[in-house]
């Protein structure tokens, strides 16, 4: 038996939601801004397809993942098809020339790890790590973005 824990983080971001999107959109650059994300490669068979490693406080985990929707500018959805249970969305605002971003993250852990961890202790932990990896990220575009001007 398993529970679905589901967290969401909103970032405003001062740059265009193309440039906001391409970098996003780019999912092997992830772990420059997301602390618990190892690596990200894409399956060159299937570009469709992803292998993740999140390592966090001595444990690893991995999961394949599909995109699941794809909607340019707007929207990246996918699910885990093998390990790590996970699913969720990321949406792009555009905010005419500034961007608001909003990830959607779900996962499934056992019901007794979760009894035993307090799914809100567990919640608050995971949500502010999203929030600093959406901060982190909101800086990296603007780095990015400065980088292009010059």
């Amino acid at each position: 038996m398993s529970d679905w824990l589901e967290h969401s983080v909103l970032v405003e971001v001062d740059a265009p939601v193309e440039l906001v999107w391409s970098l996003w959109s780019d999912l092997e650059q992830m772990p420059r801004w997301m602390k618990w994300i190892e690596s990200v490669t894409i399956l060159e068979d299937n570009p469709d397809l992803s292998r993740w490693k999140l390592a966090t406080g001595g444990f690893e985990f991995t999961w394949l993942s599909r995109i699941t929707k794809l909607i340019d500018h707007q929207l990246i959805q996918w699910e885990a098809v093998d390990g790590l249970p996970n699913r969720g969305g990321i949406r792009f605002y555009d905010h005419k020339g500034k961007s608001a971003v909003k990830l959607t993250v779900a996962y499934s852990i056992p019901s007794f790890i979760g009894k035993l961890m307090d799914n809100l202790f567990l919640g608050r932990i995971v949500e502010s790590t999203l929030k600093a990896d959406m901060d982190r990220f909101q800086k990296y575009v603007i780095v990015v973005q400065n980088r292009q001007q010059s």
